[in-house]
């Protein structure tokens, strides 16, 4: 009972030290609510960057990372898509439920086209996929980070980490200035769907302790974005 006596001691002083720290009065119960306190939030939560200005930084950004960046008008997609798969030998593209056709209207023969939906590809099929199609849920200028949120468009997060080259369409009018106006734009869509967010800086890449860098070890090595230009 010593023990069990010291346990309970020991137990006390750590919850008063958490009531103290968020500065609440015990009640006495058990199914008090803690209240956390208010945070500061004096950073910068708002762009002034105009839609051209967040255009050449989201751009600039995406190609510090060793991406290719494309603006490109909407009528352009499908036959740049092609060109894509063309020029870098592409014969088997995976592409998620919900994709827009149009992107993939242009795509010839020597294409095979991997859908993802009805049923869902096995990790071999996209594993030997070499590359993936998909859209994006938000784009960020000031770090140049592309954000998927799991809807229509974009798939599953696997479906972006096992191809080794991912095309990303996404539409200017996706692009927040800065990261605190996509976090709150993702917050309301992940309450929504409750589905994982993957945050994409360019290609997947890592160094090791003598800064020797390696390419495609926890995603694809070569990522090409493709902006759609917004209709003025």
């Amino acid at each position: 009972m010593v023990g069990g006596s010291a346990m309970s001691g020991s137990k006390n002083i750590i919850l008063e030290r958490i009531r103290q720290a968020l500065k609440k009065e015990d009640s006495g119960t058990t199914d008090d609510i803690l209240t956390l306190p208010d945070i500061e939030r004096s950073y910068e939560q708002q762009s002034n960057l105009s839609d051209e200005q967040k255009l050449h930084l989201f751009a600039e950004r995406v190609n510090e990372y060793r991406a290719i960046t494309e603006v490109i008008d909407e009528e352009e997609i499908g036959e740049r898509i092609q060109s894509i798969c063309s020029v870098s030998g592409i014969k088997s593209l995976a592409v998620p439920g919900g994709i827009e056709e149009k992107w993939v209207s242009a795509l010839d023969s020597g294409v095979r086209l991997l859908r993802d939906e009805p049923e869902p590809l096995t990790k071999e099929e996209l594993n030997n996929a070499a590359a993936v199609l998909t859209g994006a849920f938000l784009g960020v200028a000031q770090t140049g980070t592309i954000i998927l949120n799991g809807g229509p468009g974009q798939g599953r997060r696997i479906l972006t980490l096992l191809p080794d080259f991912h095309i990303c369409v996404i539409r200017q009018e996706q692009i927040t200035g800065i990261l605190p106006e996509a976090i709150i734009q993702l917050d309301m869509a992940v309450k929504e769907s409750g589905k994982p967010v993957t945050m994409i800086s360019g290609p997947s890449a890592t160094s090791d302790i003598e800064l020797n860098r390696v390419e495609g070890v926890h995603g694809p090595r070569r990522l090409h974005v493709l902006v759609i230009k917004q209709k003025s």
